[in-house]
């Protein structure tokens, strides 16, 4: 139980609140938007508003929605989501396990999965949360200035030629 606690004291009502806000913009349901933990499971527990989320965001992504209250329905669909998610971009360091909506487990993981799609739901024409995405930076050197850069002395990128710091000992040694 501590280690629950622990996991959703990261939990923030703001961040969830924005996504939620954000997902009724995208979706167009009448959705309580309060980032309070309580409301915030209640409206995504079933996955339903997710799966709706993922197919306005991208017509036809989730094929079936189940709207059975069953257990293991409400995992398809929150399975379903995360399956869209990654294939829209989010790296999967920041999606979430399955359990942790539908368990409660980890909240905290489901916010960040969803501001991770937000700033990834601009490239489809949608409405985006959170920080811009950064745009690739590919740079083109010439061969001058390629040349120029072989000229530098290696000292002044801190080499010390193959020496190293083996044999110097301070304090104590360990006796074995």
């Amino acid at each position: 139980m501590r280690q629950f606690c622990t996991i959703n004291s990261k939990y923030s009502e703001e961040l969830a609140a924005e996504c939620l806000e954000w997902i009724k913009e995208v979706t167009g349901e009448p959705i309580n938007t309060s980032g309070e933990m309580d409301n915030f499971y209640e409206v995504l527990k079933d996955g339903v508003l997710l799966c709706n989320l993922s197919n306005a965001i991208e017509t036809g992504s989730v094929k079936k929605i189940n709207t059975s209250k069953m257990a293991f329905k409400c995992m398809e669909n929150i399975s379903a989501f995360l399956e869209c998610a990654k294939k829209f971009g989010v790296p999967p360091q920041e999606t979430f396990q399955t359990v942790d909506l539908w368990e409660r487990q980890n909240l905290n993981s489901v916010v960040i999965c969803l501001q991770s799609l937000g700033r990834k739901a601009g490239k489809y024409g949608k409405p985006s949360i959170g920080p811009k995405e950064a745009d690739k930076n590919e740079r083109q050197f010439s061969d001058e200035q390629l040349r120029a850069g072989q000229t530098v002395i290696s000292l002044q990128y801190g080499s010390n030629k193959g020496a190293t710091q083996s044999g110097i000992n301070f304090g104590n040694t360990r006796h074995m």
